[in-house]
C-alpha cells in the first residue's frame, strides 16, 4: 500500500499526508472491488520508509487492519518500535530490514558487512515489541550475502531458538554444513571476525582518513587484524579436501583477502600522506605500495570471477575504491599517491611501531586497569562485578562492536531504572595516578531513539561512589530522510 514520490523523493510536505491517505483509500476500493470482499479481508502491507515514516509519526491515518512495516535506517538500526502500552493493531507490525544499500551518505553493496551479533540485537529487540507479523530483508546481490541471510531467516523462523550463547555455535554449524567439521570451529571464527571488521566501517567509505597513525597506532592494529585473520584462512585453505575450496574462496577466503588488502591499501595512502608533508623519502616507497595494492585487488576479483570456470562471472564487479558521493564510481579510483624527488628529502623515520594499551588481567573472574599515557581503556564485557536486581540480567553480546564484545540487559523491554542503590549495575575498578579532570568516553552500538523519546535512550554512570549523572546517547539526533 501506499506510493513514494518520482524517483523516491520525498513528496511535498504540504499534501503528503493527504494525498497518501487518499491513495490507500483508493487502492482499498480497488481491492474490494476486485476481490467481491471487504479490503480487511485482503491482507495489506504498509512500509513506513524514510520520509512516509515522519508523516505517520505526525498523525497520518492508517486504517487499523493494515500491516505497518517499520523500517531501519538503512545501516541496520531500526527506527521505530511499537510501545507495548499501545493498543494492539489488527494488521499488527513487520520490519524491513538492509544487509545492502543504494542511497546517501553511501553505498554499500560490494561484500558483508554484517555481523550476525548485530543482526540479532536489533530483531531481537523487534521480536520483544511484538513486531512479528512479517521481517523482510534487502539482500541486493544474493551472492555475498549467503550467511547473514540464512541466520536472518533461521531466527525469524523462531527467534526464542537462537540466544545470545548460541550465536558462535550456529556459525559453527553453518561452517560445518559447508565445509565439513574438521575446521568448522575454526572457519566461524574466521566468518565471526570478517564481518566483525568490515561492520566496523563498510568498505565503500573507507579511506586514508578513516583511521589514527597516531592514536595508539590505530592503523596498524585495523590492517593487522586483517592480516592476521587472512594467515588463518590461507592456512586452512590449504588443508581443507578438494572439493571445498571454490566455496571456501568465494564464501571465505575472498572476502577476507580483498578486505586486508583493502584497509592495507589505505594505510599505505595514509603513510604516503604523511611522509610527503614530512618530505621522508619513504613516501615514494607508500606510494609504489599503493599502486600494487590497487591492482592486486582487481587480480583477486579476476581469480573470483575466474573460479570454477567461470561460475561466479561478474558476481564481484561491483565498484568499491574511490567514491566521492553517495553513488559507486564509473570505474574504480586509485588513492592519489604524492612523490618526493631526491633533492627534498629530510630524513628517514620507522612509522611501523605498533603500541596497544595494556590490560591486567588479574584472574579468570574479573579484570582490573591501570592508568597509562594518562588513559584507561576497557571492554565492555571486562567488568569487575554485575549486580543483577530487580528482574534485570546484565548479559555479554558475544563479539558484537568494534574490538571485544558488547554488555546488554535483559530483558529488552525491562522498565526505566532510576538510579539507586537496588538499581542493576556493572562496576569497572581501575586505578589512575594523574590529577586534574578527565573525560570518560562511553561507546555503544547505535540503537536509535526508538519511541522517539525527549530524553532519547539513557544511561547512569558514577565513579569513586558519587551521585550517578544521567547522560542521553541520541536525545538530539534524528534520522533524517536519507538514512
Amino acid at each position: 500500500m501506499g506510493m513514494r514520490g518520482d524517483g523516491d523523493e520525498p513528496m511535498s510536505r504540504e499534501t503528503a499526508t493527504a494525498l497518501l491517505e487518499r491513495i490507500v483509500k483508493d487502492q482499498r476500493e480497488i481491492i474490494t472491488e476486485v476481490t467481491g470482499k471487504p479490503a480487511s479481508e485482503t491482507p495489506q502491507l504498509w512500509a513506513l520508509y524514510k520520509e512516509v515514516q515522519d508523516y505517520y509519526d505526525k498523525g497520518m491515518s492508517v486504517p487499523e487492519d493494515v500491516t505497518l512495516l517499520l523500517c531501519d535506517d538503512n545501516w541496520g538500526n531500526i527506527r521505530k518500535l511499537p510501545r507495548l502500552d499501545e493498543k494492539p493493531r489488527k494488521g499488527g507490525y513487520g520490519i524491513y530490514y538492509h544487509f545492502d544499500y543504494v542511497g546517501g551518505p553511501r553505498n554499500y553493496k560490494w561484500i558483508n558487512t554484517n555481523p550476525i551479533p548485530r543482526v540479532w540485537e536489533q530483531m531481537h529487540l523487534a521480536y520483544e515489541y511484538n513486531v512479528k507479523n512479517i521481517w523482510i530483508v534487502n539482500v541486493g546481490d544474493i551472492k555475498p550475502m549467503e550467511f547473514p541471510i540464512s541466520f536472518f531467516l533461521d531466527y525469524a523462523w523462531n527467534p526464542e531458538r537462537i540466544g545470545t550463547d548460541d550465536l558462535q555455535k550456529y556459525t559453527e554449524q553453518w561452517s560445518a554444513a559447508q565445509f565439513g567439521k574438521q575446521y568448522a570451529k575454526e572457519v566461524a571464527e574466521i566468518i565471526s571476525k570478517y564481518t566483525k571488521y568490515n561492520g566496523r566501517r563498510k568498505p565503500e567509505m573507507l579511506d586514508a582518513n578513516t583511521y589514527s597513525l597516531t592514536n595508539y597506532n590505530e592503523f596498524v592494529t585495523v590492517v593487522t587484524d586483517y592480516n592476521n585473520l587472512l594467515s588463518k584462512a590461507k592456512k586452512i585453505n590449504s588443508e581443507l579436501p578438494a572439493e571445498y575450496r571454490d566455496a571456501f574462496f568465494q564464501l571465505v577466503l575472498y572476502p577476507v583477502k580483498a578486505c586486508a588488502n583493502l584497509n592495507e591499501m589505505y594505510y599505505n595512502a595514509a603513510l604516503n600522506n604523511e611522509a610527503y608533508i614530512n618530505k621522508w623519502n619513504e613516501a615514494n616507497q607508500y606510494a609504489d605500495n599503493v599502486k600494487g595494492l590497487y591492482k592486486n585487488d582487481s587480480l583477486l576479483t579476476l581469480e573470483y570471477h575466474r573460479l570454477n570456470n567461470g561460475k561466479w562471472n561478474f558476481m564481484m564487479s561491483q565498484n568499491h575504491i574511490g567514491y566521492v558521493s553517495w553513488q559507486e564510481p564509473r570505474q574504480q579510483r586509485m588513492p592519489q599517491m604524492k612523490y618526493v624527488s631526491a633533492d627534498s628529502v629530510l630524513t628517514t623515520v620507522d612509522t611501523t611501531e605498533s603500541i596497544q594499551i595494556a590490560q591486567y588481567p588479574l584472574n579468570s573472574k574479573y579484570y582490573l586497569f591501570y592508568e597509562k599515557d594518562q588513559s584507561v581503556s576497557i571492554e565492555a564485557n571486562h567488568y569487575t562485578k554485575a549486580v543483577n536486581t530487580n528482574g534485570i540480567t546484565w548479559t555479554v553480546l558475544p563479539d558484537h562492536g568494534r574490538t571485544g564484545s558488547a554488555l546488554t540487559t535483559f530483558p529488552v523491554i525491562a522498565s526505566e531504572q532510576k538510579p539507586r542503590f537496588k538499581s542493576p549495575y556493572v562496576e569497572y575498578e581501575f586505578y589512575t595516578y594523574s590529577n586534574g579532570d578527565f573525560t570518560v568516553n562511553a561507546y555503544f552500538s547505535p540503537t536509535l531513539n526508538f519511541h522517539n523519546t525527549p530524553e532519547g535512550l539513557q544511561y547512569a554512570i558514577s565513579v569513586d561512589d558519587e551521585a550517578p549523572q544521567i547522560i542521553s546517547i541520541n536525545k538530539d539526533n534524528k534520522v533524517t530522510e536519507g538514512g
